[in-house]
């Protein structure tokens, strides 16, 4: 698992001859109806924005960051829907590798839950078959790219660990509900940890914001 920071909204305009910061931005753009929307400061009015739930303005700014994963997670992140998205494309280039995961049991009443507790002889035997399945599935795909067969056929012969790159954007509005859900304990360990690298480059790009919501 791999992430990085793309891209923030970088503001054009000047308020009081000093450049204006994302979340400067999104106050200034909050202050449309106000006479005083050049007002440099802007902590409390963008604590009060969220403590009274009032989400658009922080549509005005954007993030785009890189994140590297498998296909089984990527998935997962495409489903919210108020980002955009760029993928790695197995129709146009050659997939290069397959990651490896550290097993977890089956919790028995939770379907979409696992538990850190296997026995070190099942973690083993887990490891090896994933290597097993990495070097067999690799070997056919490429051998099938040798004998003239398209990437969109060959393709599915990799298993769902194959890595992928993907470009997701989205407004700050996006992003905080997006890191209040995956953040969560309640999804899956390997896309929580992603949501964890994010949140760590959104508290340094928007701390003001960050402050407000009360993120550590």
């Amino acid at each position: 698992m791999q992430v990085r920071l793309i891209s923030v909204t970088s503001p054009l305009i000047k308020v009081e001859g000093q450049p204006l910061s994302p979340e400067g931005l999104i106050a200034y753009c909050a202050r449309v109806s106000s006479p005083h929307q050049e007002t440099p400061d802007y902590e409390k009015l963008l604590a009060y924005c969220i403590a009274h739930k009032h989400w658009s303005v922080f549509e005005m700014v954007d993030m785009t960051v890189e994140i590297v994963t498998s296909r089984a997670i990527s998935p997962q992140i495409l489903r919210h829907r108020s980002f955009q998205f760029q993928e790695f494309s197995q129709r146009y280039a050659k997939a290069q590798e397959i990651e490896r995961y550290q097993p977890r049991r089956q919790d028995s009443k939770n379907r979409q839950h696992s538990l850190n507790d296997l026995d070190e002889a099942t973690k083993e035997w887990f490891d090896k078959a994933q290597e097993r399945v990495a070097q067999m599935t690799l070997e056919t795909y490429n051998e099938a790219l040798e004998k003239g067969i398209a990437k969109e056929c060959a393709r599915v012969l990799l298993p769902m660990a194959t890595q992928t790159k993907l470009y997701m954007k989205g407004s700050v509005r996006s992003w905080i509900h997006y890191l209040e859900v995956r953040t969560d304990k309640s999804t899956q360990q390997e896309h929580q940890e992603i949501a964890l690298a994010i949140k760590k480059i959104f508290m340094e790009q928007f701390p003001v914001t960050a402050t407000a919501l009360a993120w550590r």
